[in-house]
């Protein structure tokens, strides 16, 4: 597996080894070990997985302490922009956001610490999107960020006037008028 870093820490690009033939392609999806050894122990306790349409954005979501998790995302169908949002008072990228292509070709994943909001836009005609998680789902602790807060300067590459959105998705705050629910602890390089 490669890890690519990102512009901000705690969130890392996964790549990996694919073995092809004139059969199609192999790859292990999930090595505990291997994780471990890249990103450190992580104990992931639920598996997710969603089908959406082209112009479907989901997001951006996240799960308030004491509930806040940490996910490791990939796109099994199609192709999706996957973005995390630093979210982390005190951090040098509080606000800033990655975007990174997952698809079916590259076989990417993505994996993102605490303390980010996290959302998708469905690039192809399908999608199907699976992730790990390393906290239950509580839906007491649900929370967001609206995907368009124009202080984030995300480009979904779906214009949001087309884009399908849930019904809670089209109500999230603003950043700036979210409560603090992650404040960055520079010593340890994340949220506490």
């Amino acid at each position: 597996m490669k890890i690519i870093e990102t512009k901000i820490q705690g969130a890392l690009v996964l790549e990996p080894r694919v073995w092809r033939d004139s059969r199609g392609y192999f790859f292990e999806s999930f090595s505990e070990r291997e994780f471990c050894a890249a990103v450190g122990h992580v104990n992931f306790v639920q598996d997710n997985e969603s089908m959406s349409q082209r112009g479907v954005i989901r997001g951006l979501h996240y799960q308030r302490p004491p509930f806040a998790q940490a996910k490791l995302l990939r796109c099994v169908r199609g192709a999706v922009l996957d973005v995390a949002v630093d979210i982390r008072h005190g951090s040098p990228t509080f606000g800033q956001y990655v975007a990174v292509e997952l698809t079916e070709e590259n076989h990417r994943q993505f994996y993102i610490e605490r303390g980010f909001a996290h959302g998708f836009a469905v690039l192809s005609d399908v999608a199907v999107f699976q992730y790990k998680c390393d906290e239950y789902y509580h839906p007491e602790a649900e929370a967001g960020i609206s995907i368009a807060d124009a202080s984030l300067g995300i480009d979904w590459q779906v214009h949001l006037e087309e884009a399908i959105l849930s019904e809670k998705d089209m109500h999230h705050p603003l950043l700036c008028d979210a409560p603090i629910d992650f404040v960055y602890n520079e010593r340890e390089g994340g949220s506490v």
